[in-house]
């Protein structure tokens, strides 16, 4: 295969793997993989969500808690589709390289380092940066010019 095969195919990798990522746990919060403990289910409902999210961002005010599960939600929505759909490629990529590394950070400071890294939460950030710099050349939906 060649290299301009391959950068194709890896751009692509990712985009279609971080973009199910986020959907697939925009998913869970709202119970569509099923109730709470179930077998494929982490949240398994809004609640159950809203109480691990007060519980990574401990060292915020709790009243800030369901804004800040709000806007990861539609974020991690927002993201999900631009880089499944392909839309503005650039900016989704950045923009959840930002949102994973800022969920990182917080899991790190309340839970330890292990969380993250366990949940590969910094090697996905990496690859969403690294995805962000691949797309350079058109502004209009931020892809590599081939």
């Amino acid at each position: 295969m060649s290299a301009k095969r391959l950068r194709i195919f890896g751009e692509w990798y990712l985009r279609i793997g971080l973009g199910t990522a986020f959907l697939s746990a925009v998913a869970d919060r709202f119970g569509l993989w099923g109730p709470p403990g179930s077998k494929f289910a982490g949240w398994g409902d809004w609640a159950h969500f809203l109480q691990y999210c007060a519980q990574v961002n401990s060292f915020l005010p709790t009243a800030i808690v369901p804004a800040l599960a709000w806007i990861a939600t539609v974020a991690e929505i927002v993201f999900g589709v631009a880089l499944i759909a392909g839309y503005r490629l650039r900016d989704a990529a950045y923009g959840s390289a930002v949102l994973l590394t800022f969920f990182g950070l917080a899991m790190t400071i309340t839970l330890g380092v292990k969380r993250p890294l366990g949940y590969s939460v910094f090697a996905d950030a990496g690859a969403a940066f690294f995805l962000g710099a691949m797309l350079t050349g058109d502004s209009k939906n931020g892809r590599t010019a081939r």
